[in-house]
């Protein structure tokens, strides 16, 4: 489904007049809790590769304590 070039504008526009509405003090507030919201980077993009790693070496170790006949 696209969106109409006008809907685009005007809603482009409504963010834009909301941004410039809103004082310094709340934007910069909205942003320190955002930030401290988030997840710290590292987990951010590493955050799957330690559990997979541990998921492979469980698995790896439960198949040799338990041999397949």
């Amino acid at each position: 489904m696209a969106i109409k070039t006008e809907d685009y504008i005007k809603y482009l526009t409504e963010k834009v007049v909301h941004y410039m509405d809103t004082p310094v003090e709340v934007r910069k507030e909205q942003r320190s809790l955002t930030k401290s919201a988030r997840e710290p980077w590292l987990v951010r993009w590493f955050g799957l590769v330690p559990l997979s790693v541990l998921l492979w070496w469980n698995r790896r170790r439960q198949k040799k304590e338990h041999p397949h006949p």
